[in-house]
């Protein structure tokens, strides 16, 4: 495996990816739908005062990344991080090009590795165009004003960005590992639908699944855990507990999902 023949890989689908109306219109989403909300926000009195930070949120411009992080949290990023991971695979299938794929230069762990790093970028793109775009409007439509944050502290300026900067970085893990599970059904099923819709269905079961009352440790080892952790960062003091929990958590779930989805790969390319 080389990195020249693996940068080849990236630079092709990332050009595929250019031209499709779906990624396009998933970024611009992801750009547009915060100013939505602040705007929305603005034309009318009430606030989103059931979620974390809602109260907040007609004060602080730092609020809105924070009330979009956790909205996006249950809606958005299970399907961000599915969205381009469940289709990469099998859209050669549905096309027709795999086998012209193999024709190539490149390898097959070569074509895996530059198919995934297209997806993990994806993923991370997305989840940052949200973030930058949470964070403008609530700055440039409220201002930036102090953060009052969960224990009840006064967070300046500079305090109150890092807090948003940690909570977005912090769920791009989880985020990662939810890609990967996308990548291993696309391959496993040759479904585009399965490969993006599954993950989302998954995601929504393991959030009803935080509030069954059941054993604590199955809690932590649901994979959208990672996706709530940042909220020991809006503590004082921080309680890093549960971010260094979630993040091991989701870890060893991109490492069983990548190995199984390499694994399926290569076996059905010899079996073929």
């Amino acid at each position: 495996m080389t990195s020249r023949a693996v940068g080849a890989v990236w630079r092709v689908e990332w050009t595929k990816l250019g031209a499709q109306w779906k990624v396009r219109a998933l970024l611009g989403a992801c750009a547009a739908g915060p100013v939505a909300f602040v705007a929305a926000i603005r034309a009318q009195r009430s606030l989103p005062e059931d979620t974390l930070f809602g109260r907040g949120v007609a004060e602080s411009g730092f609020a809105t990344p924070l009330v979009v992080l956790g909205f996006a949290a249950i809606w958005i990023l299970p399907v961000l991080t599915s969205a381009v991971g469940g289709d990469l695979f099998a859209a050669d299938d549905r096309y027709g090009t795999w086998p012209t794929l193999l024709t190539r230069s490149c390898t097959r762990s070569e074509i895996f590795v530059g198919k995934l790093a297209t997806a993990l970028a994806f993923s991370s793109l997305a989840i940052a165009v949200l973030a930058l775009s949470s964070l403008a409007a609530g700055v440039i439509g409220i201002g930036t004003q102090p953060l009052i944050d969960l224990s009840g502290t006064m967070r300046i300026e500079e305090s109150a960005l890092a807090l948003v900067a940690g909570a977005w970085t912090s769920v791009l893990p989880a985020a990662w590992a939810f890609t990967a599970i996308a990548v291993f059904l696309s391959i496993a099923t040759r479904s585009s639908a399965a490969g993006t819709g599954v993950p989302v269905v998954a995601s929504l079961i393991m959030q009803l699944g935080t509030y069954i009352d059941g054993p604590e440790l199955t809690r932590r080892l649901l994979l959208t855990s990672g996706f709530t952790a940042w909220r020991g960062l809006a503590l004082e003091p921080r309680d890093l507990r549960p971010l260094v929990w979630s993040t091991v958590v989701s870890l060893a779930y991109f490492l069983v999902a990548t190995g199984v989805a390499y694994r399926l790969l290569r076996r059905r390319e010899r079996a073929g």
